[in-house]
């Protein structure tokens, strides 16, 4: 495969990630996703961001994450965001630790 069909097809594999994320998926937690996989849709809008950025192009964070959720963090919240349990956030402390506080040095 050459580098550009391979380019074409992670962008793809992408596009559908965050389509399934956003428009299948909405009852999937944020906090849920980072608990059991280490990432969740903020990361994902992070490592957008992180990408914009090595391309010389600025890319604020509420910019970021309003192109991958396809709205305003706000409106996100306020249409599919539930209130955690202590068990969430106490797991979700430890996988933020080991997944983003840890690995941003």
């Amino acid at each position: 495969m050459d580098a550009q069909t391979q380019i074409e097809l992670e962008a793809a594999a992408f596009r559908t990630l965050r389509k399934h994320l956003m428009e299948e998926r909405t009852d999937v937690q944020n906090i849920d996703m980072m608990n059991l996989a280490g990432f969740c849709r903020n990361c994902l809008s992070r490592w957008y961001q992180e990408a914009a950025a090595e391309k010389g192009i600025t890319l604020g964070k509420d910019e970021a994450r309003e192109i991958f959720y396809g709205m305003p963090m706000s409106e996100w919240k306020a249409n599919y965001q539930t209130e955690a349990s202590a068990t969430q956030k106490a797991e979700f402390d430890v996988a933020f630790k080991e997944n983003v506080t840890d690995k941003q040095g």
